[in-house]
């Protein structure tokens, strides 16, 4: 489990200059508006304090502060606002303040944007004697110290463009909702301008793996797994392992610092947890949300992958000998995955065993570039490695050809976009080779079809790895009237093929008969489509 340790290890934490004690001085001397200890003092948990110190601390040989960036990675109710708004305060009018600098505060939208300059204003205006002497501009979320001309300013990623600053300390609040990186690149790319800036980025899990926050929890836990990597990032992650039971009470604890302290509310949590137990779509929130759990499908899923994944008991393939079949192929060059997929009826349910080609010369190139274990899969024989730096059709008609004499092979639907020879050299030999077209609407059925069996628990694929990982890379397009019609990647580099293929060979199953001679929805007009209906 990634857990930061030394938050509550009592180590020792180094501080030549005393600036680490300085900051903490400084925030124990704040007051909250909200907080219950006499006096409304700021409340500075055990491990906030060592969080503080451990960024303010630690200093290089010239003396600067070593920690440049902080990645705060906690779930919701564990008062990351708070912290912020702290240490906002503490370089807008605390001893970390410099003559003239800025201190910015970016969110995804201006309504996440409010949230932490209300936090900050709160800690201004609880304090008279502090508020006397900035100024609050009403309206323009900005805080200003005239006799220092430090200012605050709080805005967000949906606004206007914000090249041409020069900041000092930056707090990217909830970067995991953040859709463009616009903001981030601008921001981020001021903060190279003066010596010692600060940049604190916090969140909660994202999902998938298409957005800023994925690429940097994913360099926050190499940092973590190796800290010579960037001494000057600060990783300070809160999340389970994969797999972790999500009702364990005990990993509650772990992945949220301050529920022994009293937040989140731990009978909120269990009342929220035995909701989630019977309600998926609750569960997967309460999971990703309040436990940090980081779903590894894409921000707008094709399916729910947890329960994609109770279709993963084993099929004995040696029973499906000689049974009535249904082949999908999605052919590809060099930069894609190839597969055949086979879809056998059983009763209610659809079983549908794939499999897969790549250029044996783009095996390693597509692992570096996906982090998946293309390397391993072939070597398990998960994938067939052609010769050469594109998939070797002949191998994928052989291995159809071969399918057809082992299964009762009912159709075999191509994509005709690249399956042209394979497709006619099939027909040629009387195989009952098909056109199915990927367009809107030959796609939306098929998408359709195997939605439903996946929610239904009525398709099988025994957890194979492959087609696991394509069918959590894929992302569905919808038309204005809220049908999904297409299934597309996130990340040009990902594989969805396989996932393109189930969805063909699922639906195509499902219809229990040869579609010799096409299909209204093998056309991509849809105004002819329609026509046909009349």
């Amino acid at each position: 489990m990634a857990r930061p340790e030394w938050l509550f290890d009592d180590s020792p934490i180094p501080d030549p200059l005393g600036h680490g004690q300085r900051a903490v001085d400084f925030l124990l001397a704040l007051k909250h508006p909200k907080s219950r200890l006499p006096g409304r003092q700021f409340q500075l948990d055990p491990w906030v304090e060592r969080l503080v110190r451990r960024v303010y601390s630690p200093r290089d040989a010239d003396g600067q502060r070593q920690v440049r960036t902080v990645f705060i990675l906690s779930p919701r109710g564990s008062r990351k606002t708070s912290i912020g708004a702290a240490l906002i305060a503490l370089h807008t009018f605390g001893p970390e303040r410099v003559p003239n600098g800025q201190t910015v505060s970016a969110a995804a939208d201006a309504k996440q944007a409010l949230i932490a300059y209300d936090e900050a204003l709160g800690i201004v205006q609880a304090m008279p004697e502090v508020a006397a002497k900035l100024q609050v501009r009403v309206g323009t979320h900005k805080i200003r110290h005239p006799k220092k001309g430090a200012t605050y300013e709080s805005i967000s990623s949906d606004g206007a463009t914000q090249h041409g600053r020069t900041v000092n300390f930056l707090l990217s609040d909830e970067i995991h909702a953040w859709k463009k990186r616009d903001l981030w690149e601008a921001l981020k790319t001021s903060l190279a301008k003066t010596a010692e800036s600060l940049h604190v980025i916090t969140t909660t899990a994202g999902r998938g793996q298409d957005n800023l926050a994925f690429d940097l929890v994913s360099y926050a836990r190499k940092v973590a797994a190796d800290p010579s990597i960037d001494p000057s990032f600060l990783p300070v992650l809160f999340e389970p392992d994969v797999g972790a039971d999500w009702k364990d009470e005990a990993l509650w604890h772990e992945v949220n610092p301050g529920l022994a302290l009293g937040y989140p509310d731990l009978k909120g949590l269990r009342a929220m947890a035995r909701e989630a137990e019977n309600r998926p779509a609750d569960q997967d929130a309460f999971k990703q949300y309040h436990l940090n759990f980081w779903p590894d499908h894409s921000t707008s899923p094709f399916v729910d992958m947890a329960t994609y994944d109770e279709g993963s008991a084993p099929i004995d393939t040696d029973s499906l000998a000689g049974k009535e079949c249904w082949l999908a192929a999605d052919l590809s060059s060099s930069g894609d995955l190839t597969v055949v997929i086979a879809a056998f009826r059983d009763g209610d349910n659809t079983i549908i065993v794939p499999h897969f080609f790549c250029p044996k010369q783009n095996l390693r190139q597509r692992q570096e570039a996906t982090g998946a274990p293309y390397v391993r899969w072939a070597a398990d024989g998960l994938i067939t490695a052609t010769e050469g730096n594109v998939v070797d059709f002949r191998a994928v008609e052989d291995r159809i050809r071969e399918l057809c004499e082992l299964y009762d092979v009912q159709e075999i639907a191509f994509d005709p976009a690249l399956a042209r020879n394979v497709l006619n050299n099939l027909l040629e030999d009387g195989y009952p080779a098909i056109e199915f077209r990927q367009g809107a609407l030959s796609m939306m059925p098929a998408i359709a079809e195997m939605e439903r069996a996946v929610i239904a628990g009525r398709l099988r694929h025994g957890g194979h790895p492959i087609l696991r990982f394509c069918v959590s890379n894929c992302e569905v397009e919808t038309n204005s009237h809220g049908h999904k019609v297409r299934l597309h990647k996130s990340k040009r580099w990902l594989s969805i093929d396989g996932a393109v293929a189930a969805a063909m060979a699922t639906y195509r199953a499902s219809l229990g008969e040869s579609a010799e001679g096409g299909s209204l929805y093998d056309d991509d007009d849809w105004e002819a489509a329609i026509k046909a209906f009349a």
